[in-house]
């Protein structure tokens, strides 16, 4: 199969609505309808911006199977089903295939980061992708890991016939570009960040896994779309435009700001699950104001 026309475009890694600290699946099948009416290429199902590591395992097939009930059929759903153990992964991923998940999104592990080097990363993800029962891609995303997997690693991991992609969260593009440069040619590279996509398509990425297009899904498809048609100053210039807004809700504000964003945008964003808080009115008259300046 060739994955670069399979998996090519934007995802939203789409956020995990809660009403009392509990899953509102009602709210997550309205959000999907609105995303259905776009071009997206599919959803990432409870990623980074999903609150994955405050979710249940059985929350998380929950999630999976209410995404696939409400998705369009030509949208691909990718499971965040990385763990720390190799052996919960696995299980994971093999349920949430069963489900309705067609790709799986694993992370790096990283509690013994002193200990997460070219060889243990091949050891680690060798062992997932020979034992799940549906493509595994990459996920590199160091600003909460701590960790890095580097191109040589990469490399050498996009040799196995079921390890297929990477989701690079890291903003650097010399990196992101030797992952391309490096790798089969139908390897996958999608950028993890709005702030890149536009530098990263450049770089020959197949699409990007981005927080903004939980909120501004049609202005991060025109990026793509704009520059696929060669129209790259129209595509720079929203880019450069957007820029503001994902720095608040990726690195300012966060998955608080994602969600106030969503709910300010016509979308169902609620309230992060605790230990996370809820933007102050201060925070949210700031958010306002960015959206509103990028014409959102």
């Amino acid at each position: 199969m060739n994955y670069n026309e399979t998996l090519k475009g934007i995802y939203p890694p789409i956020t995990t609505p809660f009403q009392n600290d509990e899953l509102a699946l009602d709210k997550l099948a309205e959000n999907i309808q609105k995303y259905n009416q776009t071009e997206l290429s599919g959803y990432v199902v409870f990623g980074s911006n999903g609150e994955s590591v405050f979710l249940t395992s059985e929350e998380k097939l929950i999630l999976i199977s209410s995404v696939k009930e409400h998705a369009d059929s030509n949208k691909k759903i990718i499971a965040g089903t990385g763990l720390e153990s190799i052996k919960d992964t696995i299980f994971l991923t093999n349920n949430a295939a069963k489900i309705g998940a067609d790709f799986a999104l694993i992370i790096t592990p990283s509690f013994y980061k002193a200990a997460m080097n070219h060889h243990a990363f091949i050891s680690y993800y060798t062992a997932i992708a020979d034992s799940i029962s549906i493509p595994l891609i990459i996920y590199n995303v160091t600003k909460f890991t701590n960790v890095n997997i580097v191109s040589e690693t990469i490399s050498e991991l996009a040799q196995h016939p079921n390890i297929i992609g990477i989701k690079d969260s890291t903003e650097n593009i010399t990196q992101i570009s030797e992952s391309i440069n490096n790798t089969p040619d139908d390897f996958v590279v999608l950028v993890g960040t709005g702030s890149v996509l536009y530098p990263g398509l450049n770089a020959g990425a197949n699409g990007g896994v981005l927080a903004l297009a939980n909120i501004a899904p049609n202005e991060c498809l025109q990026i793509y779309n704009l520059f696929s048609e060669g129209r790259l100053e129209e595509a720079k210039e929203i880019q450069n435009r957007l820029l503001p807004v994902n720095k608040a809700i990726t690195s300012k504000y966060r998955v608080a700001g994602l969600k106030a964003a969503m709910d300010m945008l016509g979308y169902f964003g609620g309230l992060p699950r605790k230990p996370l808080q809820e933007l102050s009115l201060n925070d949210k008259k700031d958010l306002k104001t960015i959206l509103e300046k990028a014409n959102l």
